[in-house]
């Protein structure tokens, strides 16, 4: 190659020192898969020498060609270990960026041969007539509420409030009683024999937590499907548990 076809390339023309270092690879006619490295530094080296351009656009340029240079270094030594580490890692880092720029070029053939057509968007009529009625008193109360003159948060009445005041308090033990009179018993054998509908919520809820207990220690079994079984007799427990 001449002089004058080596003064035809221009950093400036390279997106960054892969795509020039590429370039020289497809002007020499190298084998990307067996690149002659030393020859390929020596070309590299020698553009990135006779460009002039300007210093921050060429960083990169200028850095590659440092990194070059200390493989070539290492590559002149007799079976240098770290140069040919250096080389096969750098020959991979050109080859993946072929293979990107290759799939690169086929997508945008594959998107300028399918272009896409958009029609505008439709102009969509909008009508803001309320079809809806409502009773009077019921506009009525929601004009006063906007308005802020009715509070949204209305205090319990006495009705209300007096049934869960007066309600009974039903304690987690009496409940592991019953769980166990009737386990001993026989009249329970699933777990959704313990519950009624009929019980109120604080019963349900304190069998529940009842039962929660004896399964915890070790009393009761409770398995898949439900079923209850009782531990007779005195329950090991292990020491590193406790």
């Amino acid at each position: 190659m001449s002089v004058a076809e080596e003064l035809t390339f221009h950093l400036e023309d390279f997106d960054g020192p892969l795509e020039l270092l590429l370039a020289l690879v497809a002007k020499h006619k190298m084998d990307l898969h067996n690149i002659p490295i030393l020859e390929l530094i020596d070309q590299y080296t020698a553009t990135v020498a006779r460009a002039d351009p300007d210093p921050e656009a060429a960083s990169a340029f200028i850095e590659m060609a440092a990194r070059l240079v200390e493989m070539k270094s290492y590559l002149l030594l007799p079976r240098s270990e770290e140069g040919e580490r250096m080389k096969q890692e750098f020959t991979g880092q050109l080859i993946e960026y072929d293979q990107c720029r290759r799939m690169a070029a086929l997508l945008r053939q594959k998107a300028e041969a399918a272009p896409v057509f958009v029609r505008p968007p439709m102009e969509m009529e909008f009508d803001n007539t309320y079809d809806l009625h409502h009773a009077p008193q019921v506009l009525a109360d929601y004009w006063a509420v906007l308005s802020g003159r009715t509070k949204l948060r209305r205090e319990p009445t006495q009705q209300q409030f007096e049934p869960l005041v007066t309600a009974p308090m039903v304690s987690v033990t009496s409940r592991v009683v019953y769980i166990l009179r009737h386990l001993i018993a026989g009249t329970a054998a699933k777990m959704s024999q313990l519950f009624s509908r009929q019980q109120t919520r604080s019963t349900n809820v304190a069998t529940f937590l009842a039962l929660l207990e004896l399964v915890r220690g070790g009393r009761v079994k409770l398995d898949d499907e439900g079923r209850l079984t009782m531990q007779r007799g005195r329950i090991q427990r292990d020491k590193e548990k406790e």
